[in-house]
């Protein structure tokens, strides 16, 4: 599958064998990760991935991404699908970057690349959500064009919908 492209950003869909450097921790000769990375959330994401992996097959185009600065290739952080569509044509994602790179709008780029993805390929609803706490993340979700819909006493619930998928 071919690597999703933004003005600043390569989203790169993750293989299982980068995927497990990841979540190891130990890059191969040919990744290219920024200081810091992965962060705990990249780690956490890449195991669902793996995970999802093991029980049904590769996910993609609906699994993870790696999120890379085009200038340097280097990675940043992540974001993906935690599942493949349901029925309907619903799904959830969910996102980070290394603390060094945040307030850049790198992850509003990253979740708009992602959204317009899934919209082409016939998604109706994306969904996400963040802690009460996490405010950058509930401006990420905004920014990209997802609304609140929901909260309860410890998440606040997000998404976008489409009348008819882009295409």
């Amino acid at each position: 599958m071919d690597d999703l492209l933004t003005t600043r950003l390569l989203l790169h869909p993750l293989t299982v064998a980068e995927a497990e450097r990841v979540a190891s921790g130990e890059p191969g000769p040919d990744d290219r990760w920024a200081p810091g990375y992965p962060a705990e959330g990249d780690v956490e994401g890449v195991r669902d991935f793996l995970n999802a992996c093991a029980a049904t097959g590769n996910p993609q185009p609906f699994g993870d991404y790696e999120i890379r600065r085009r200038e340097d290739g280097r990675a940043i952080g992540g974001l993906g699908f935690n599942g493949p569509p349901d029925e309907a044509g619903r799904m959830t994602i969910g996102y980070a970057l290394i603390p060094s790179v945040r307030g850049n709008g790198y992850a509003t780029e990253a979740l708009r690349g992602l959204l317009e993805f899934a919209r082409a390929r016939g998604i109706v609803c994306v969904k996400g959500d963040a802690d009460h706490g996490n405010i950058a993340s509930q401006k990420v979700m905004l920014a990209a064009g997802m609304r609140q819909v929901a909260e309860d006493e410890r998440v606040k619930f997000y998404e976008v919908t489409w009348a008819e998928p882009d295409g």
